[in-house]
């Protein structure tokens, strides 16, 4: 399975070091799905990324970036 058959889910996807991980997975190839709590910071990572709107369903997931959360 190559990269661009995988799928990733990303927390936190809307700044730091989420949104640094689904451009760079994207970047590789991967289909990725954004989490996050402010839509607005998703949107703005999406229009970055690039690429066109993500897929309904993906039917799987081969990586998840759980990133979310406070220190």
């Amino acid at each position: 399975m190559t990269e661009a058959n995988k799928v990733a889910v990303v927390t936190g996807a809307g700044s730091g070091i989420g949104k640094a991980a689904a451009l760079a997975l994207l970047k590789a190839g991967y289909c990725v799905a954004l989490a996050g709590r402010r839509a607005n910071m998703l949107e703005k990572t999406a229009a970055e990324s690039g690429t066109g709107s993500a897929r309904a369903t993906f039917g799987r997931v081969d990586v998840l970036f759980n990133n979310a959360g406070a220190n």
